[in-house]
Parts: structure tokens; sequence; C-alpha cells
């Protein structure tokens, strides 16, 4: 069912960080970094799959996440949900039943047998795709996606995530080249007040996280 009622987007920003907070999905760890995909170290980390184990938190997000895209895309604006192997599925799907709409989702890469196909389900040539993905860092991954979905004659300009980094410069340049336009419910900074409010982590780790956050890069070089 579409939700018909929604707060303003800070108040969303602030509720989705303060779920994420409540479920255990932020790690902070300043003295002994994280090392993501990259192999570049960090002191933040963001777990959002765990939020199809909490219903209530689950059901929450996906209003918000749905009422997000339909104010800034249009009620009407697509005719499929997609989502990204494999974390991007169950949110998808569950996008996708509240519009109403067909619900598809992309492989990484072909299976390598059978069809050897990247889309699942049926995705039609002409369709107004939007993409559901977990979250994005600097939005390179969804690349990928979009191209896999436009291979079909469908059209993607539109990719939504519970969670957007929010500190890389060149995330949105990189989508906006590549005519997607990205949605998110939060950043890390939204996590960061709302931590920060809550008294969750102590205030030396607060600040090491604040100075990643403002210069990323730097912090990673200094450490690497």
């Amino acid at each position: 069912m579409i939700p018909s009622t929604y707060p303003a987007q800070d108040e969303i920003a602030r509720l989705t960080a303060r779920m994420l907070l409540e479920i255990g999905a932020v790690h902070f760890n300043a003295k002994e970094p994280y090392i993501y995909a990259s192999g570049l170290p960090g002191p933040t980390y963001i777990d959002c799959r765990k939020l199809i184990s909490f219903p209530r938190i689950r059901a929450t997000l996906m209003d918000f996440l749905t009422v997000t895209v339909m104010r800034n895309a249009g009620f009407e604006a697509f005719d499929n949900i997609a989502g990204g192997e494999t974390a991007g599925i169950p949110f998808a799907a569950l996008v996708a039943e509240r519009m109403a709409l067909p619900m598809t989702y992309v492989r990484k890469k072909p299976k390598g047998y059978g069809r050897n196909a990247r889309i699942e389900g049926v995705m039609t040539e002409g369709e107004r795709v939007l993409l559901v993905e977990d979250l994005t860092t600097d939005g390179g991954s969804k690349i990928s996606f979009v191209d896999a979905i436009r291979e079909t004659g469908a059209t993607c300009a539109h990719t939504a995530v519970i969670f957007y980094y929010g500190i890389f410069s060149g995330t949105m340049k990189t989508l906006g080249d590549h005519g997607v336009t990205l949605h998110h419910l939060c950043t890390w900074w939204d996590v960061l007040a709302e931590a920060r409010a809550q008294g969750a982590f102590d205030e030396e780790t607060l600040h090491e996280v604040e100075a990643f956050l403002k210069a990323p890069r730097a912090w990673q070089d200094a450490r690497a």
C-alpha cells in the first residue's frame, strides 16, 4: 500500500539515522579501522542488511523510501522496480509491493550458464526502471547495474538507497554524467549528528569519525 503521509525530508533523515543506530547497524572504530572493498581504511561501517530482520523499522524505512522517490521523481514515474544483487533485492521487493509495480533484480555479472542472464524477472523495452539498493558510497557500482538495465531496452534514470555516504564529492557527478539521479534517506552526517545527540559513542571516537568525514582521502592516506 502506498503511504499517503510522510514527514519532511530532514525528519526522515534523523529518524532513519536513529533506526540504524537502534539496531546496531552503525559501527565506529577509530583505533582499529575497518578495511573497505577498496583496500583503504576507515573508522565507519554501516550494515543496512540487518534491517530485514526488524519488521517495524523495515516497514517504516520502506515507506520513507517509497514516498521520497515519489515526491522527488513523480507518482507515475516508474513501470518496474529493480534490485541490485544481493543487498538491494529485498528492499526492491518491498518498494515494488508498495508501489504496486513489477519487481526484477540485476545480477552483478552473468551467472555463467543457462540463459547467462543478468536480469531476473520480466523487464521489457521502454519500461522506466527504478534501481533500488541498500546504500551507495561513490556511485560506481550503480553504473554497472544501470547499464545492464538499459541493455534490455528499458530506461533507468533514478536509483534509490537507504544510506548514502555523502562524503565523496564526485558521487553525484559520476551518476549525473551517466544520466542517473540519486534518492536517499540519510548520510553519515545525519548518523553522526544523531549519534552525538544520543551519546551513542564516546566523544574521542566521534571526533575521529568527524575528521574522516570531512576529509576521507586525507584520513586514509595518513593511515594507508
